[in-house]
């Protein structure tokens, strides 16, 4: 490949592993029709703790698709990012042929806020039951949040910036925009994106301090953001990769762009303190208008942070209009989330996954589990079944539950200021 001038950084290939389905296509035929994959957790050593309901992907089988020298060192998390890659480069046609010739053109950014939990629970039962020569060298490196990272790069040859994102939920889309902006630097390839395995034992034992957490045992009731029954999110497992590729590289290669990555910015308003987060997220979207140099009234769909939480939704529900003006209320807003899951870091790259494929589609994905909102949030979400509309231009929200806040704003294909 032949570096180029700095230029608009675009997505050209997406791949995807989800509790609602892995590949594009089974995830978007989920997604657009509002299908649920939340269900009872069934993880061995989860089934006498007070989380009831995730988002597990439950036919994932890593074998198939990750060589066993990779599966031995390496975490379920780690084993998610290494299939979505293959589908993301795959999609994007980027293969050897491609890279091969400057591997340091193409560099990889995954952002994890939970790391290899499964991977480091075996281990230390290992060795507290049988001893520490039952205990792997892997276990140094396989929880690391940085592992997906690294092993992408050591499989595929990659070395050109390599980086991580150690943030919470909002770091998925920070890793998104990294991307782009390394890309913008010169970069002609970034991989990208966030998967995460929080389901184990021990990661679920972790979480139930989050006051957010849902512990509604009805699947049906256990999440649903923005309605009067909110009782907090369910986690999930899963994530998404993407290939962001300079629009010049990419057109030298014939290559699609499936989005352009337009503007991004971040804040940050303290763990839990959702009243702030209003403020926060406004900021950040008023922000990442700006560097897309596109006006509210150009938002065409909000793929919603959406927590379950009355307080955080309700600022949500406010930091939109705050920002967008009376445009706020008007938008369709989504949070198909709801039907699979909360993610961490991997949320809201599966939203970002969602808003290209809505794009593409010109559909707006309905909200699973969700039917009447709150009589007091002055918001269009859309429920029941996907609405036709016309997208050019997306935003994605997210927010940590310690304290970030991000806004990602992508347009269709390759559109927008040059």
């Amino acid at each position: 490949m032949t570096r180029t001038r700095p230029g608009r950084a675009v997505v050209t290939g997406i791949g995807v592993v989800a509790p609602n389905g892995a590949g594009t296509d089974a995830f978007w035929k989920a997604t657009q029709e509002g299908l649920s994959a939340l269900d009872r957790v069934t993880r061995d050593g989860c089934e006498d703790l007070p989380l009831r309901v995730a988002g597990e992907i439950r036919d994932f089988e890593p074998t198939a698709s990750v060589e066993e020298r990779y599966l031995v060192q390496t975490d379920r998390f780690t084993h998610f990012a290494l299939a979505a890659t293959d589908h993301a480069l795959a999609d994007a046609r980027l293969g050897q042929a491609d890279t091969g010739d400057e591997p340091y053109g193409v560099g990889v950014v995954t952002a994890a806020g939970s790391g290899g939990g499964e991977f480091g629970q075996r281990e230390l039962q290992q060795l507290w039951g049988k001893g520490s020569r039952f205990v792997g060298p892997y276990q140094s490196i396989a929880w690391f949040y940085a592992a997906s990272t690294g092993q992408i790069s050591i499989r595929r040859g990659f070395k050109g910036p390599c980086s991580v994102v150690a943030s919470d939920e909002a770091g998925g889309l920070d890793a998104v925009a990294h991307a782009a902006r390394a890309v913008r630097r010169g970069t002609d390839v970034i991989v990208a994106g966030a998967t995460e395995a929080p389901l184990a034992p021990y990661s679920v034992v972790c979480q139930l301090g989050y006051a957010e957490l849902s512990t509604e045992a009805d699947p049906a009731r256990a999440y649903r953001p923005f309605t009067d029954a909110a009782c907090g999110f369910v986690p999930a497992e899963g994530g998404a990769m993407f290939v962001v590729e300079a629009e010049e590289a990419a057109r030298r290669r014939g290559a699609r762009a499936r989005a352009t990555i337009a503007g991004h910015a971040a804040t940050f308003t303290g763990a839990s303190r959702w009243e702030l987060s209003r403020e926060g997220l406004a900021e950040a979207i008023r922000a990442a208008l700006a560097e897309a140099e596109c006006a509210p009234e150009e938002i065409d769909v909000v793929f919603a942070d959406a927590l379950g939480v009355p307080d955080a939704d309700r600022a949500e529900a406010l930091a939109l209009v705050d920002a967008l003006g009376a445009h706020g209320r008007r938008v369709p807003v989504t949070a198909p989330k709801s039907g699979f899951g909360r993610g961490y870091c991997a949320a809201p790259v599966l939203d970002t996954a969602a808003a290209v494929l809505a794009m593409e589609h010109g559909l707006v994905p309905p909200t699973p589990h969700v039917f009447d909102t709150r009589d007091d949030l002055d918001l269009d979400l859309v429920t029941g079944r996907a609405r036709p509309a016309e997208l050019r231009t997306a935003l994605v929200l997210s927010r940590g539950l310690m304290g970030s806040n991000a806004a990602l704003v992508l347009r269709h294909g390759a559109s927008g200021p040059a």
